[in-house]
């Protein structure tokens, strides 16, 4: 099939007649009937057969349309990728990343060092995964972005901020005095109570998952799975398990309804800082790298 084919079978697909379709992609009705016909016969099977006035699909088209789907949303991509390049040229704006945990207390922390640098700087800061964080980063979209244990990608530059380290919240009364005077909780005292689990995939939950590997602990979850650690940490300041998150994220506890105390044996995490070499606003970002840097350190020093 050529382009111009999968481009008419996939408005017919989205549309259901060859007058929307038409309209869809602005061209004339004979001119996708005749495209249409054209892909058959190269094809050697029918596409489409008509139904009470309504094209209906065969199920050689069922099964080549996913396919198509996937092709256009990688059509997509290189649109996007094309728009971003377009929009370069301005060197008075910077497009930050961050995932949430980073947003809550690091990141304003280091936009108020930055706008003191650059002042006139238009500064947009989107909240994402960290998956997301790398595909518009590849994509272009972004000038930098700041994950955690950061998923490797040969396009990307990656530079390791500053280390941090998981720690648990638990909801006060529910650890040992002991332990709370201590500042420190074993991972295998963790094993019979309540943890809130994170969502699969997550970069966090891998590192925990390891380390109860190594340490063969076997922790009780909760009965409760989230996707970001402020909601984990959320959960804990209402009593309804224990959370084990960054250090940037119990930043922000309250710790008149969590004692937050340091996990053992300890489980790095890393801050890093991920960007396209060479961008044009690279000065730019790396004045945010140097502010995100400083803040971080003042975030655990907190």
């Amino acid at each position: 099939m050529r382009l111009r084919h999968i481009e008419v079978f996939n408005a017919v697909m989205l549309t259901g007649s060859v007058s929307a379709a038409a309209r869809l992609i602005n061209v004339t009705q004979p001119a996708v009937s005749r495209i249409l016909s054209h892909a058959e016969l190269q094809l050697g099977f029918a596409l489409f057969h008509r139904h009470k006035g309504r094209l209906v699909p065969t199920r050689e088209a069922q099964t080549l349309y996913p396919h198509i789907e996937r092709l256009f949303g990688q059509l997509d991509e290189v649109q996007r990728l094309a728009d971003s390049l377009r929009g370069q040229q301005r060197e008075d704006e910077l497009h930050v990343l961050s995932v949430l945990t980073l947003g809550q207390e690091v990141v304003p922390r280091a936009l108020r060092a930055f706008r003191a640098l650059h002042p006139g700087v238009q500064v947009t800061v989107e909240s994402l995964h960290s998956s997301q964080i790398v595909s518009a980063l590849v994509l272009q979209e972004a000038d930098v972005g700041f994950v955690f244990s950061a998923l490797s990608h040969p396009s990307l530059e990656q530079e390791t901020l500053a280390e941090s380290h998981m720690v648990c919240a638990a909801p006060r009364g529910l650890l040992d005095a002991a332990q709370v005077a201590a500042g420190e909780v074993q991972l295998a005292d963790l094993a019979q109570l309540p943890v809130v689990r994170l969502g699969l995939n997550d970069p966090l939950g891998t590192l925990l998952n390891h380390a109860c590997r190594e340490a063969e602990v076997g922790l009780k979850s909760s009965t409760i799975t989230v996707q970001t650690y402020h909601a984990a940490l959320a959960l804990a300041h209402h009593g309804l398990g224990v959370a084990l998150v960054d250090a940037c994220t119990a930043a922000s506890a309250d710790r008149a309804r969590v004692d937050v105390l340091d996990l053992l044996p300890r489980i790095a995490v890393p801050v890093k800082a991920l960007r396209m070499p060479n961008r044009p606003s690279s000065l730019l970002a790396d004045a945010m790298v140097r502010c995100m840097r400083g803040a971080i350190l003042e975030t655990l020093g907190g």
